[in-house]
């Protein structure tokens, strides 16, 4: 399934629409493919540049979702695209970190296949239950009244997520490995399916991207028992960290722009200065900051780094949980 669409719609306080010379980067139309359906991080954090991108360059930035097998269709496709800048990828935590070491016959490989052009955002997750689990006294204490249940309730308690290999699923291994716990895992062909079960009491808990839970935990809908970074929330002040209760406990999800390992370095260049710029465009990092996100908008280089340390970080996580595909 794709989906595309050019964002043409103006961008307050973005610069003067630039005369494209001949020969001069970009020549027409870059489309940055996303791996997922729209409305998650990968879509919006595309969707958010678009103007900027368009006013800097004077030409339109497509969306287009190829959503499947964790994101490794759409990495396929990038991969193998003419190396000139035209074409981007936004590579998710997922398809770059997890991926290689979870999926066999990959058909792409992360540090050979793509240049990293800069880091987008950054989201922790959120641990989360159904209120009526809650209410009962499991979860009413926080982090470590919900450990101690499910010590006395091995297996017990069903968690889902957007997938297997999922921020969502890791971070939940994760917590897993290090609190000694066993989870019964559900996974659901995406966020928004997972999220809407657990709302309905379909099952009990899960950690969730922070964005798109959310509003769902300041409604009252969902309880929020900790945070997956090692600090609190700026937008959730009062839920703790669950490092606070788990001493070192950390992960997040994060969302990059990549290129064909082939781009010219000038480019790769020219494209790392366009996009941090848009992201630190007041309007755009407003927007991504009040729905949860923080703005990365780093240097090639960190953006390459965080591509190696998850690499090797998610590797012992899937190794030690015994994941696989299936």
């Amino acid at each position: 399934m794709r989906r595309r669409s050019a964002l043409l719609l103006p961008l307050l306080a973005t610069p003067a629409i630039a005369q494209t010379r001949p020969g001069a980067f970009p020549s027409r139309p870059i489309t940055v493919v996303v791996p997922y359906v729209p409305g998650g991080p990968s879509d919006i954090l595309a969707r958010s540049v678009a103007a900027p991108m368009l006013a800097m360059t004077g030409q339109p930035f497509i969306v287009e979702n190829r959503p499947g097998a964790n994101g490794s269709i759409a990495g396929q496709f990038v991969a193998r695209a003419e190396p000139d800048g035209h074409t981007l990828l936004i590579g998710a935590s997922g398809p770059m970190s997890v991926n290689p070491n979870l999926l066999p016959n990959l058909p792409y490989d992360t540090l050979r296949d793509f240049a990293p052009l800069c880091l987008g955002i950054i989201a922790p997750n959120l641990l989360a239950v159904h209120q009526s689990f809650a209410d009962t006294g499991p979860a009413s204490q926080g982090v470590a009244n919900f450990i101690a249940w499910l010590k006395a309730h091995p297996g017990e308690l069903s968690y889902g997520s957007p997938g297997i290999g999922s921020s969502e699923h890791l971070t939940t291994e994760l917590f897993s490995l290090m609190t000694g716990t066993q989870l019964n895992h559900v996974p659901y062909p995406g966020a928004g399916a997972a999220i809407t079960d657990l709302i309905s009491g379909t099952y009990q808990g899960t950690f969730i991207s922070f964005g798109p839970a959310l509003p769902h935990v300041q409604s009252g809908r969902l309880r929020a028992l900790g945070v997956s970074s090692l600090e609190r929330h700026r937008l959730l002040p009062d839920v703790p960290a669950v490092s606070e209760t788990v001493a070192g406990f950390e992960a997040f999800s994060w969302q990059s722009f990549v290129a064909p390992k082939a781009t010219p370095e000038p480019v790769q260049a020219k494209l790392n200065e366009l996009l941090v710029t848009a992201l630190r465009m007041p309007a755009v990092d407003e927007r991504l900051q009040a729905i949860g996100y923080t703005v990365a908008a780093s240097s090639r280089e960190e953006c390459k780094q965080r591509f190696v340390a998850d690499l090797a970080r998610w590797a012992d996580v899937i190794r030690r949980a015994n994941l696989s595909i299936r």
